[in-house]
């Protein structure tokens, strides 16, 4: 089978050299975007480590998490990967978490969850809540982190059966 403008040799140098170029081009825009990113975040407290840096804005809280009404442990040593310390953090599985930089930085609930890989895409956003101080936050995940605030997270999982709270069958 010939290949469309394979066939006459001036057109399948024609469309090798369009081919090249377009290699070509697309591998400097994937490297120059590359580069622009690392420039642009290097400021990011979500995206940089902090081992080096003086980091005089620290914030620390509490947070509870349930899904499905059962307690989800939070994990010791969250934010913590190759020797590289993020701005949020956990240190042990109490439920304490820190947040630090070198300024004030507006750190919020939802920052700390995807710090911490937590599945919330497996959750129905509708029915899940988050408490700061024992009342509801309108903001959800947007919830500010405050210095010394408790945090209580309900989710509700996409996966959840709502009518076992309400049958009749024996307790497992």
């Amino acid at each position: 089978m010939i290949w469309p403008g394979m066939g006459d040799p001036s057109k399948r140098k024609k469309t090798l050299k369009y081919l090249i170029m377009t290699a070509i081009v697309g591998v400097g825009v994937a490297a120059a975007s590359s580069g622009i990113q690392v420039v642009l975040n290097q400021d990011n407290p979500l995206k940089v480590c902090i081992n080096d840096r003086d980091t005089r804005f620290v914030i620390t809280a509490t947070l509870e998490v349930y899904v499905d009404k059962q307690k989800y442990p939070i994990p010791a040593q969250v934010g913590f990967k190759e020797g590289c310390q993020r701005s949020l953090y956990t240190l042990s599985n109490d439920g304490t978490i820190y947040a630090a930089w070198t300024e004030e930085y507006p750190f919020e609930i939802g920052h700390f969850l995807w710090m911490w890989e937590f599945p919330l895409r497996d959750m129905q956003e509708s029915k899940s809540k988050i408490f700061m101080d024992g009342k509801e936050s309108a903001d959800f995940i947007r919830t500010p982190l405050v210095d010394g605030a408790h945090y209580r997270a309900e989710f509700i999982s996409k996966a959840y059966d709502e009518f076992q709270d309400r049958d009749f069958a024996p307790p497992k």
